[in-house]
């Protein structure tokens, strides 16, 4: 039976009802803007991604105002040194570890420390007390340089400024007890306030030297009145940041006459330096001196004499000198609430007076052979990188490119230690006195200082120990310095795929390695020469680059704070460093794995965020965002990533995400 028309009509009319606001809302939607995809993590931010292990499992602790990877890794070198020096004081293995053994021993027997007393320095203190006439007076000045204990002035090895490849014999300011010679001059409350703690600090150490208590006061103030006369000639602490400021050679053969009452020519012969030249910068303050020998009585000089002893010496003596001594400096000048444990307190000592010999045995223990070769055949390609970057690069002329081209073609690559070994020679130490076994160490010590004077010495030794992490491009001699300490994680884990080597370790050597012909390495050509070698307009390009980097920076928020952002102008330089240590990286990498999947890929980019994750306290973020000219770890991992086409393609990250910045804005350096 055939439906009805009007039941057919009525029931298409139903359908069509409800049929039409599908159809609208359909139509709708086809006329609505289409919304973007959205973005990874990954590609929105790198560091909180590839970094949420650490920074869930590091957390800050109350009091503790910074915790970081590369924090970790210095703990982990100590913790290293107190390994070896217990292994070395139960079954020592050789003469140097048996030296460094008694050391140890002697330091960490606080009860043997405190029997002992002063009597390290009785020897010390009689020859100040020996003398009697204005002539003896240089002779125990000498005397005192000689067991590293610098006095009236300081006198050290370091980097002839006109000839690089030899130190010289630098006479400089020092035998000041307090930091800053102005100190001494200005009258604001707060600087007279720090002189009334400073004097009567030298007080108590006078008196346990056997200064009377009725003699007290004024010989404090003696010892003041001749700091006093010293800072009056003495340069601003600003004034000596500027090495070439602060060198000037003279002939060892004028000092004789010149300086009669200090006889520099006799503490030279003393200090075992036959060099035929040294630097006097500060003429004025040596002619001060001079002056002072023959001005002053003997009995201030010895007054003032006895005090640099017992200031110099008081950390490792029994606790009323320990106990004077943290008190103004660690609490006073420092700001210290507690004192460190006492095994870091040996620790330290035995860094200042026998660091070398610890290193010798630091880098035997802890940098196995093939980690050293893993590490000298990524900087070899780093720089090869780096090399083949600036022969394409166009902003950089024929001469400079040349002169580029022969510093990293001379580029010394020193891994683990200094190649250069001492001379270990050494007086025996015991275990029964730690003061003792300090001066033993120093004066063996300030002995090899004085042997890197001389021709053909430059390279004696490095300014860091191998013992102490450490990535750093040596500007002078031409040479990357990288501590055996260094080479462990994060910085070079031999335990992960060779990609991450190159992210981390390989970025951290192009990062240092961009310095030798940068803005700073431009300044010393291929020969050793102090000159610029780049044009004012690659000077210029340098510059603009720079500015766009100061502003990718500069446009971040400040972890941690509110309302603050970072000071791109204070970070430029490191980000700079970063971003050509990245490009030269991943080029070597490249180079090496031209097949490397998406994996690799991506593990070379978490290793370089593996380097940076810290948490800071808002104290320690204020601080660092007011004065520190390193980014904080986000900004760090994630503004030069920005700039680098690879990682987008790693990730999948498109151009124009947080993490990918379009190909217009990118910043090229090198590559």
């Amino acid at each position: 039976m055939t439906p009805r028309p009007l039941v057919c009509a009525l029931a298409l009319s139903l359908v069509a009802a409800l049929a039409a606001p599908s159809a609208q809302a359909q139509k709708k939607k086809r006329a609505a803007k289409p919304k973007a995809a959205a973005v990874s993590a990954v590609c929105t931010d790198f560091y909180s991604t590839a970094n949420a292990d650490w920074l869930k499992a590091n957390t800050l602790t109350p009091g503790l105002g910074s915790v970081s990877a590369l924090e970790q890794l210095n703990e982990r070198a100590r913790q290293q040194q107190f390994e070896l020096l217990n292994s070395a004081m139960a079954a020592p293995q050789g003469n140097v570890q048996k030296l460094l053994g008694d050391f140890w021993a002697s330091g960490l027997d606080e009860a043997a420390v405190e029997r002992d007393g002063a009597n390290p320095i009785a020897p010390l203190l009689t020859r100040i007390n020996a003398i009697r006439r204005t002539k003896d007076v240089p002779a125990a000045i000498a005397a005192l340089h000689q067991v590293g204990i610098p006095v009236a002035f300081n006198f050290s090895a370091d980097v002839d400024l006109q000839d690089l490849d030899r130190h010289v014999g630098y006479f400089s300011q020092g035998g000041m007890g307090l930091p800053d010679p102005a100190f001494y001059t200005r009258m604001d409350a707060d600087t007279r306030e720090v002189l009334g703690y400073y004097n009567n600090y030298v007080q108590k150490i006078l008196a346990l030297t056997g200064t009377p208590q009725a003699e007290l006061a004024a010989q404090a103030q003696q010892v003041i009145d001749l700091e006093t006369r010293l800072a009056r000639v003495a340069r601003p602490l600003a004034e000596l940041r500027d090495p070439r400021a602060n060198y000037a050679l003279v002939p060892v053969a004028g000092l004789a006459k010149q300086y009669r009452g200090l006889q520099l020519a006799n503490f030279l012969k003393a200090q075992g330096v036959t060099d035929d030249s040294v630097s006097i910068a500060n003429t004025a303050l040596f002619t001060q001196l001079d002056a002072m020998v023959s001005g002053l009585k003997p009995e201030q000089w010895k007054t003032y004499l006895r005090w640099r002893v017992g200031d110099a010496m008081a950390p490792y003596l029994s606790r009323p000198w320990r106990e004077a001594h943290y008190d103004f400096r660690g609490r006073r000048l420092a700001g210290l609430d507690v004192q460190a444990p006492r095994q870091q307190q040996v620790l330290d000592a035995i860094n200042l007076a026998a660091g070398p010999m610890l290193a010798r045995e630091y880098v035997g223990r802890y940098l196995p052979p093939a980690t050293r070769t893993r590490a000298e055949e990524i900087a070899t390609q780093v720089r090869d990188a780096l090399a083949s970057s600036i022969e394409r690069d166009a902003r950089l002329g024929p001469q400079a490119k040349a002169e580029a081209r022969a510093k990293l073609a001379g580029l010394k690559v020193e891994i683990g230690a200094p190649r250069r070994d001492l001379d270990y020679t050494v007086q025996p130490m015991g275990r029964g006195s730690f003061g003792s076994n300090m001066l033993i160490a120093s004066t063996w010590r300030h002995r090899e200082e004085m042997r890197r004077i001389g021709r053909g010495n430059a390279e004696r030794r490095w300014n860091v120990l191998p013992q102490q992490p450490a990535l750093a491009y040596d500007v002078p001699h031409n040479r990357l310095i990288v501590t055996a300490a260094m080479l462990q994680p994060p910085v070079l884990d031999m335990s992960r795929e060779p990609a991450a080597h190159y992210g981390a370790y390989g970025a951290m050597v192009g990062h240092e390695l961009s310095h030798s012909f940068g803005p700073r390495g431009r300044l010393v050509d291929a020969k050793g020469e102090l000159r610029d070698w780049w044009t004012p307009a690659e000077v210029a390009a340098w510059d603009q680059l720079s500015a766009r980097i100061a502003a990718q920076y500069g446009a971040q928020a400040y972890p941690e704070l509110t309302g603050i952002q970072l000071n791109g102008s204070m970070v430029r330089d490191v980000g700079t460093a970063d971003l050509s240590g990245l490009e030269a990286a991943w080029t070597a990498f490249r180079s090496a794995q031209p097949d490397a999947a998406k994996e690799p890929k991506q593990a070379f980019f978490r290793a370089w965020a593996g380097l940076w994750p810290q948490q800071l306290s808002v104290d320690a973020a204020a601080q660092r965002a007011a004065g520190s000219v390193y980014p904080p770890g986000k900004a760090r991992t994630n503004t030069p990533l920005m700039n680098v086409a690879g990682f987008g393609e790693a990730f999948d990250c498109k151009a124009g995400t947080p993490m990918q910045a379009k190909v217009e804005q990118q910043v090229v350096l090198w590559r």
